[in-house]
């Protein structure tokens, strides 16, 4: 039974509900009404000037604007952890992602949306990378762990697209923060948190962006995460509302990937069955 309320007086159980119960063990229906964070890292340069730089998190309203802003205040109610995979189209079809249901860790199976499992990865530890096919490593490297990041953020002095200042309320949002180093910087603050016994809803992550090049010149940038542990954010039924809200988004997701999992999976049996009884027909007609 999933939890719909914030108990911080049973923190293994809470934990284990806001995605952290893993995090630094490994040390010695489709929801779609968040807003998405995400890093921006192409400038949006106009006619004479630089009106947005890269390195601002941008935040996309589902069917409204896009704001920006070069730091952001969050508050993590829940945490996830998914595969993902991109797929580019050809002529006869459209780019497309394979997705993994959502999970508070990635030690287990999880059925994607193409009727498999991990979009593709194998289970379990590859002991001899040398000995995987060259296909298959291919694969492999085109599967990215994503952390799943759902809260509220806070826009530092946001702007809009042509970098005029905007005002901008608290708002629902989802993270999924994909690119390898990013994954661990945003991992240590939920990782702290857990050393701590805090739960995430409890504290503020203040994020900002870091500059990197690749070999080619070409820039990027990977997030800079501040926690805030100095303050103990109060809960209320407003918060006890939004963690309900997050975790039954949560759940329609997983069920939007489960049936679409289940569809595939159903006629991939049906093409394995067509396939069986045209053997069978074959076989068949030689003997008679």
């Amino acid at each position: 039974m999933e939890l719909t309320t914030i108990n911080t007086a049973n923190y293994a159980e809470m934990a284990k509900a806001m995605g952290i119960a893993h995090e630094g063990l490994g040390e010695r229906k489709q929801a779609s009404t968040l807003a998405r964070l995400r890093i921006n890292h192409s400038p949006i340069i106009g006619t004479e000037k630089v009106l947005v730089k890269g390195g601002t998190y941008k935040l996309e309203i589902p069917d409204g604007p896009t704001y920006y802003a070069e730091s952001v205040n969050i508050r993590p109610y829940v945490q996830r952890f998914m595969y993902k995979r991109f797929i580019r189209g050809d002529a006869g079809s459209s780019n497309r992602y394979v997705k993994t249901v959502m999970a508070d860790n990635l030690n287990i199976d999880l059925k994607d949306n193409d009727g498999g499992f991990n979009c593709g990865k194998p289970a379990g530890f590859i002991k001899d990378w040398a000995a995987v096919p060259d296909k298959m490593k291919e694969l492999i490297k085109s599967i990215k762990r994503v952390r799943v990041v759902l809260g509220m953020v806070e826009l530092v002095n946001p702007t809009d697209e042509n970098g005029e200042s905007v005002d901008v309320d608290d708002t629902a949002f989802i993270w999924e923060v994909e690119n390898r180093d990013a994954f661990k910087i945003v991992g240590e603050a939920f990782t702290r948190l857990a050393k701590m016994k805090r739960l995430p809803v409890q504290h503020i992550i203040t994020a900002t962006s870091e500059e990197r090049k690749i070999p080619t010149g070409a820039v990027f940038y990977v997030p800079k995460v501040n926690l805030d542990t100095t303050v103990s954010l109060d809960l209320t039924e407003k918060e006890q509302t939004m963690f309900a809200d997050f975790m039954q988004w949560v759940q329609n997701y997983n069920e939007y990937i489960i049936n679409a999992y289940a569809e595939k999976a159903n006629h991939i049996e049906d093409d394995m069955d067509v396939d069986l009884d045209s053997i069978m027909d074959i076989e068949v007609e030689e003997v008679a």
